[in-house]
Order: C-alpha cells, then sequence, then structure tokens
C-alpha cells in the first residue's frame, strides 16, 4: 500500500502551473486535474465526496450509525513554487489509503479525509485558508480578497460557512513529512509531533528616491534596495547561535528594478518563528525597530505590514498519547513548520505523525521519502485507527 500512496503523490506532482516543475497554488487551474483524482480514489475507497465553497475535497467514510463521532484525516493539495512531490499531498493520500485498507468495515466513527486547498500562502501570501475555512475563523476581509479566485474556479463563495466542521468531531490527525534534519540525524523513520512552532510573518517597506546611478553621489541618496540589505544581514547576523529562533527574508520586491536606476522602493518578506512566543514578538519588534534606525539613517521612509501572527500550539495530550502507543518507537518533537494541524488545534484534539525527509529536504523538487518510512508511517496509522475504536468501544 505504501508504493501506491508514494506513487499516486508523484502522479499528483504532474498536475502543475509551470511546465517540468510542480508549482499549483489556491484554486489554480491544475487543481481541478488534482480534485478529479483525488476523488476518484476516494470513491475507491468508498467514502462519498464532495468540494467544499473553499475548495477543500472532503471524503466521507460513515460509521456504524449515522451519529457517529467523526475523525478527520488531513493535509494540504497546493504547493509552494517548484515545489517536491511530498509536502502536504502524502497525508492527503495517507488517509485516503487508510480508508481504503478497512475494506468497507465500517467504525464506531466515520472517518473524514480532507484535502484542503490552501496551506503555505503563496497566492494571496496569507496561508491556511482550507484548514481557516474548516475552523470556521476565515475573516471578513481575507473572504473578500479570494472571493474572485472562488468565483473563477466555479465554486460559490455565498456558502463559505457550510465547509465548516460540524457534527460530534472526534480529532483531527494529520500524516506529513518533517521539512527538516532532526529525524535523519537521529537514523528515526517517525515523529510524533507535540507541538508547532508560532510564527510571524510580515513585510517591510522601504521608500527612498529613484534617481540616475551615475550621477548621483553616494551620499546624497535615498537607496531603498541598500537599506533592506541591510535589515537582511542584521536578522541573518543576529540569529546565528540563538537556538530554536529562526529569521528569514524570503521575497524581495524592487522597483523600478533596473540595473543604472537607484531602486526608489524595497519590499521585503520577514518569517520568524521560535517555539517561546515571548521571545519571537521580542525580535519581531527588535526587527522593526533596526528596520526604522536604517531607515532614517539612509533617508528613506519605512512601514511594516502584518501578514500572519499565530502562536505557538500544543498538540492534544490524550490524541498525542494515543498517537505515540501506535507509534511506539517515534520521536517526539516540536515542528518548526507550519501545518493545517495548528489551525485546527484549538478547536479538536489534534495529532501529527511526521516521516522522514531525506537530506533534510523539502520546498524542493528533490523532496523525497524512503519507501520503508511510508510503510512504518501507514502501518502506525492503522494502529491509531484500531486505538481509537477500541476506546469508543469501551466508552460504549
Amino acid at each position: 500500500m505504501h508504493n501506491v500512496i508514494l506513487s499516486r503523490c508523484r502522479e499528483l506532482a504532474q498536475y502543475t502551473e509551470e511546465p517540468g516543475f510542480t508549482t499549483r497554488t489556491f484554486l489554480s487551474p491544475p487543481m481541478h486535474g488534482v480534485h478529479a483524482a483525488v476523488g476518484a480514489w476516494m470513491r475507491q475507497a468508498g467514502m462519498e465526496v464532495s468540494i467544499d465553497a473553499v475548495g477543500n475535497i472532503r471524503g466521507l467514510y460513515s460509521g456504524v450509525n449515522a451519529n457517529a463521532k467523526k475523525l478527520i484525516i488531513g493535509s494540504h493539495l497546493d504547493t509552494v513554487p517548484r515545489a517536491g512531490a511530498y509536502d502536504g499531498i502524502l497525508g492527503v493520500l495517507m488517509g485516503i489509503a487508510l480508508v481504503g485498507a478497512l475494506q468497507g468495515r465500517r467504525m464506531r466513527y466515520a472517518i473524514e479525509v480532507i484535502g484542503f486547498s490552501e496551506e503555505e500562502g503563496i497566492r494571496y501570501g496569507v496561508p491556511f485558508i482550507g484548514s481557516r475555512a474548516l475552523a470556521g475563523t476565515l475573516d471578513a476581509a481575507l473572504i473578500e480578497k479570494i472571493t474572485p479566485a472562488i468565483r473563477e474556479f466555479g465554486l460559490d463563495a455565498t456558502k463559505l460557512k457550510d465547509a465548516q466542521a460540524s457534527g460530534n468531531i472526534l480529532g483531527y490527525v494529520e500524516f506529513h513529512i518533517e521539512q527538516g534534519p532532526v529525524l535523519e540525524s537521529m537514523n528515526q523513520p517517525l515523529g510524533v509531533v507535540v507541538a508547532i512552532k508560532g510564527q510571524s510573518r510580515f513585510e517591510i517597506e522601504f521608500l527612498g528616491q529613484a534617481n540616475h546611478a551615475g550621477t548621483t553621489p553616494m551620499d546624497m541618496r535615498s537607496d531603498a534596495l541598500a537599506a533592506a540589505a541591510e535589515v537582511i544581514v542584521f536578522v541573518s547576523r543576529f540569529t546565528q547561535g540563538m537556538g530554536g529562533l529562526t529569521c528569514t527574508v524570503g521575497k524581495i520586491h524592487v522597483e523600478p528594478n533596473a540595473s543604472n536606476v537607484i531602486p526608489g522602493l524595497a519590499r521585503i518578506s520577514v518569517d520568524i518563528r521560535h517555539d517561546e512566543d515571548a521571545m519571537r514578538e521580542t525580535f519581531q519588534q527588535l526587527v522593526q525597530d533596526e528596520a526604522a534606525e536604517i531607515a532614517a539613517r539612509r533617508s528613506v521612509k519605512v512601514s511594516c505590514t502584518k501578514l500572519l501572527e499565530q502562536p505557538t500550539v500544543f498538540m492534544d495530550e490524550e490524541f498525542t498519547a494515543r498517537m505515540a502507543v501506535a507509534a511506539p518507537h517515534a520521536v517526539h518533537m516540536t515542528s518548526g513548520a507550519g501545518h493545517d494541524a495548528m489551525i485546527l488545534a484549538p478547536h479538536m484534539p489534534a495529532a501529527m505523525l511526521f516521516l522522514r525527509s531525506p537530506g533534510g529536504l523539502s520546498h524542493h523538487p528533490a523532496e523525497h521519502v524512503l519507501p520503508e518510512d511510508a510503510a512504518a508511517a501507514f502501518e502506525a496509522g492503522r494502529r491509531f485507527l484500531e486505538i481509537l475504536e477500541r476506546l469508543e468501544v469501551s466508552h460504549g
């Protein structure tokens, strides 16, 4: 079964906006093909398939009775630009395979497998749109922003409330590649996630004065890009040796972007993560204060726009303990990457299981999963379902 899961991941990688690479953003045209393939596999496993108003594909496998509790297994189907084949997608296909392995047997709880339409935040700069819809936490401004894409995809934005999780939810479980080097460094295939680090994402914009590169003396310039470059160097140097603190500038926008013109505008993204919220918030303020000092010294204006403020989220202790029983040799660890589980954990019991990432590589075409690790995760998933079944029987 694990080989089927991995081959299906590679098959979905062919649905892309960019030939030769896997790039699939929120409700882009290739997602229609993904929905068709995933929907067919869900039906083969015995699920009823639907697509909600935000574009999440949902496969429902009913329990032994109509009012049974519901376990949600999910992850995302969108990608970063030029992605690998497994980030997010593996968790969706793992859920489908686990339901298929039941071979029609009904549990004392229902299972809903969800492929979230958007987790990465590439198209609108805001992540977790699919899981936010499930949690009922989409705000009005974001709904207004994404409505044209929803309509263009052929969905009805007025029914977004129907995407919210309903009924008696047993919990949420997510299988995901680690996207880092920790498990490989420990020679361990699996990790049970106990917490997901908090994130702060914001943009810093420097506004200077575009001017001629040859005729404007260096001490008379308002160079927006030079100011942005100082911030980039500052965060790189400051975070060295700071333990779990990470800060990344991954995106730069420059205008007018000509080799013989002093940049009049520069905008950079800043991504800060730490498992202690106070540390993350302190460093965020430090970066913004440094940007203000640099701007004043270089005679440019500066502004900051917050994109995401996500506190550290802990997985449910009981659900995580059950996953630990299902994967008894797994390492217990904190996730440095954000996942849909961090959006859903405040609303329902949640657990996550990581699979080793060879080379610690993710968000890259060479992203890989070892077949033996996929097999180990699948068996842990089967045991997890049986543990929940026994508990439901005992609670009778």
